[in-house]
């Protein structure tokens, strides 16, 4: 089996990590002068490894292999949080190219063809996983037209022409060019961590309903308004999210997760009584069913909320991401190799976080493998795993990729 190189490994994290470092992690949002100048020293990284890079109308980067023998595709993306994490991602992409570079330097293994993607936006600063929606089909001219920055409001036509690549064409699947698709990633979560375990085997990605929910209320003064004639958004905004939170735990599976990560009132002035108030509810489960009993309720919850008043409730869809189930083959693969590596030292389980491997899933056969992240935290600049998990995880990587192109 292909044998990987650590310490090449490591040396490539860190030095992508120069681009946007901040503090102990990375501020990389995709399209920002630090991801573009990443994406085209990443483009060097896969051509030195004999990849042959292009980077596509979104800003994915994408390594084709020359070798006409059985094809794979392994892919993660390097754009980031707000000063977000150092591994978050860009560690599947390096784990991809590590990986073409281990089999292609491995005399049994050196006619396998692996290509590398490091897909556009899968954090979401201006749509839905960008650049893996984009290269299976998903995202249309007309998508990118009206895509607009999510915090800034800028069009993505201006980013992309700031980048040079408003006039660069996209990628798509070649249809029949790979046997499936690979991605690996850190947990962002604690349960590796807490039970002792080093690899975890990924059976499916959850789906995720995210909605708006828009109060309208009468702007007034604070201290004239009598209480009783009040029509204050954001007490109407508390009473729902207090009937969310109070009824969503009756609904839910084992592994169910709901959050309320954003609020607002307008006008946010302490002497002003809030007309207008939102906030933005998303739901995650692996199984449809819990997630259509959630949306039901919401439907519900808004309803009652509406026939009671004060405040007229809006209740918009920003976006449904399907669960995906693993390729069984693909993660039989993975588990043997880890077996090999470490033994007893690996679960299978749910992703609680999107991936582009759900999206690369509906068009190709996917599997994903997770490493430890310490202390369980991601999206944070302390963010991080130990070196050991972070190469032990490459080779277990490395010895499935190579099963799953010899086909044995």
């Amino acid at each position: 089996m292909p044998k990987i190189n650590g310490e090449r490994l490591l040396a490539d994290l860190r030095r992508i990590a120069d681009f946007g470092r901040y503090e102990t992690g990375v501020h990389r949002p995709h399209l920002s002068p630090q991801d573009v100048e990443s994406r085209h020293w990443l483009a060097g990284r896969m051509k030195e490894a004999g990849l042959e890079p292009v980077i596509d109308g979104v800003g994915t980067v994408l390594g084709r292999s020359p070798k006409t023998g059985p094809r794979i595709l392994i892919g993660s993306h390097s754009d980031t949080q707000p000063r977000g994490g150092w591994l978050d991602g860009v560690m599947g992409v390096i784990y991809g190219l590590e990986v073409a570079r281990a089999l292609g330097e491995d005399p049994e293994t050196a006619h396998l063809a692996v290509d590398v993607a490091s897909w556009a936006d899968e954090e979401g600063h201006w749509g839905q996983m960008t650049g893996s929606r984009s290269f299976v089909g998903m995202l249309s001219e007309a998508d990118i037209d009206k895509s607009r920055h999510r915090d800034e409001g800028t069009p993505m036509r201006d980013a992309l022409k700031s980048a040079g690549l408003d006039k660069v064409p996209r990628e798509h699947l070649e249809e029949g060019r790979y046997r499936g698709y690979l991605e690996a990633h850190i947990e962002q979560g604690g349960l590796l961590e807490a039970s002792d375990k080093r690899i975890g085997i990924v059976t499916a990605i959850v789906g995720i309903y995210v909605y708006r929910l828009i109060f309208s209320g009468i702007q007034n003064h604070a201290g004239t308004t009598p209480m009783p004639i009040r029509k204050d958004a954001g007490v109407a905004m508390m009473r729902l999210y207090n009937e969310v939170m109070e009824t969503f735990p009756k609904l839910s599976g084992p592994r169910s997760v709901w959050t309320v990560g954003k609020m607002s009132v307008e006008p946010g002035a302490p002497a002003i009584i809030p007309g207008k108030a939102e906030m933005i509810l998303q739901f995650r489960d692996a199984d449809v069913a819990v997630l259509d009993r959630f949306e039901k309720a919401l439907v519900e919850i808004v309803a009652a909320a509406n026939a009671k008043g004060p405040c007229k409730v809006d209740c918009v869809n920003l976006s449904k991401t399907m669960p995906t189930v693993m390729d069984d083959r693909f993660l039989e693969a993975i588990e043997e190799a880890a077996v090999i590596h470490a033994p007893e030292k690996n679960v299978r389980m749910p992703s609680g976080a999107g991936h582009d491997a759900q999206i690369l899933g509906l068009k190709l056969p996917a599997a994903m493998m997770f490493v430890p992240s310490i202390g369980g935290i991601s999206h944070h600049f302390t963010e991080n795993t130990a070196d050991a998990d972070i190469v032990l995880g490459c080779q277990v990587f490395a010895d499935a990729t190579a099963k799953i192109l010899k086909g044995n």
